[in-house]
């Protein structure tokens, strides 16, 4: 890895521990490098199975995409600020969270406010979604279902413009509620957000072929109940298409051919590529493909379509730089240095959940209950955390903890690295499993 540009005459050192579970015993290394921030700061830290080496932390780093915390650590090149606003960190401390909630917005002199309420099956990507919009990964992402427990909110605040974004989790009908005894906030949570809502976006996963020809019955019951709150489409996940030409079919049957009160033309509309906006649908002719179904599938009253991949930057740009033009007047809800509503608790408790959702099988993980034993600032300025996770069989143990101590240290490992990139400071984690009794 080419050594860092040095940032003025700022010379620091950063040592990034990587503590070792079980026997082994903690080691050290020492990674000097120019910080942008002008002070010291160190990497990471956190219960980890194998020590970091610089180039593989360079190699994360890209992971959280530019503006990352590893990238200003690191000390590699920040984007212009003239063109992206700085994201802001989350504070480790609950009661200065709190007081930031309810804090005077310092809103500028003509403020512009939006409301947008995410909705969409489960797992189609809402999340992973909101993280791109915001700029930092505030919320669990997973492959498994239900991620998104409850309603979450998120704020993007650019120049005299904020939306606020609430992250729901994916609709479901109450018979599935009831026969996997889920929570009721997954029921309920995405249609107390609607009652707020100036805009609504419908993410829809094009890769899930078992869901993606059709809009659920209570999404559709959703929109319709809030018909007055104008909407648009997201179709996710467009980069894992074989065959584009899907996406014709699929935008016919999920707007039932009608964008912004005009019949689609699909000939014009479909000439965007993933990421952009397509364009305003023209009045169709007779030699258009024409869709009609007495049982509706679709909603037809989409105000725009759009069609990107949730993990693409570029393809999220599209659809962020819009949801700034639909604000309209009015004063801001919260103060330009706040991400997230939720506390560093629950940021944590949510990030680690999404690490047991992706190391362990099928149901286990739904039934691992954390409990927080330590939330502590070191004597380094380190958050320390302590967290149990109280399984009620044996064999969950076993696979939890994983051969020599491996799955429960990867956990920890990825846990504390988008830790620290959440809080924008050093992270030490230890996890610990205990049999419910």
């Amino acid at each position: 890895m080419a050594a860092p540009s040095w940032r003025g005459a700022a010379l620091v050192q950063a040592v990034l521990r990587v503590w070792q579970v079980g026997p082994h015993v903690a080691r050290e290394r020492v990674i000097p490098f120019s910080s942008p921030l002008g002070f010291q700061r160190r990497c990471v830290s956190c219960v980890a199975g194998s020590a970091f080496s610089g180039l593989r932390l360079a190699s994360a780093s890209r992971n959280y995409g530019q503006g990352s915390a590893l990238d200003h650590f690191l000390g590699f090149s920040q984007p212009d600020s003239s063109v992206t606003s700085c994201v802001p960190a989350v504070s480790m401390h609950r009661d200065e969270q709190d007081l930031l909630l309810v804090h005077h917005p310092d809103m500028p002199e003509n403020p512009r406010v939006l409301r947008v309420v995410l909705l969409g099956a489960p797992n189609a990507g809402k999340s992973t979604l909101s993280n791109q919009l915001l700029g930092r990964k505030v919320f669990p992402v997973s492959k498994k279902v239900h991620t998104t427990r409850c309603q979450a909110l998120g704020v993007i605040t650019e120049k005299e413009t904020q939306v606020i974004l609430l992250d729901t989790p994916g609709i479901i009908s109450p018979g599935k509620q009831k026969r996997h005894h889920l929570e009721l906030s997954l029921l309920e949570d995405p249609w107390k957000s609607m009652e707020s809502a100036d805009l609504v976006v419908v993410l829809v996963d094009v890769s899930d072929k078992w869901t993606r020809n059709q809009l659920s019955p209570q999404l559709l019951r959703c929109l319709t109940k809030f018909s007055q709150i104008p909407s648009v489409l997201v179709m996710n996940k467009v980069d894992c298409l074989k065959r584009k030409s899907v996406l014709l079919e699929l935008t016919a049957a999920l707007t039932e051919g009608v964008v912004n009160g005009k019949k689609l033309e699909m000939r014009q509309a479909f000439h965007s590529h993933p990421g952009t906006r397509c364009p305003s649908p023209a009045v169709k002719d007779p030699n258009t493909l024409s869709v009609g179904n007495p049982q509706r599938i679709g909603w037809p009253h989409f105000k725009e379509i759009f069609m990107l991949s949730a993990l693409s930057q570029e393809d999220v740009k599209t659809l962020k730089q819009y949801l700034l033009t639909q604000a309209q007047p009015g004063p801001w809800e919260y103060h330009s240095a706040v991400l997230t509503s939720q506390t560093p608790e629950e940021i944590c408790a949510n990030i680690i959940r999404e690490k047991l959702l992706e190391h362990l099988p099928q149901e286990m993980p739904y039934n691992v209950q954390q409990k927080t034993a330590v939330w502590e600032e070191g004597p380094g300025g380190e958050l320390v955390i302590q967290q149990k996770l109280l399984v009620p069989k044996e064999s969950y143990m076993k696979l939890l903890i994983g051969p020599k101590g491996h799955v429960i240290s990867q956990i920890a490992q990825e846990a504390g690295r988008d830790l620290m990139n959440i809080f924008l400071c050093d992270v030490d984690i230890h996890l610990s499993v205990k049999l419910l009794k």
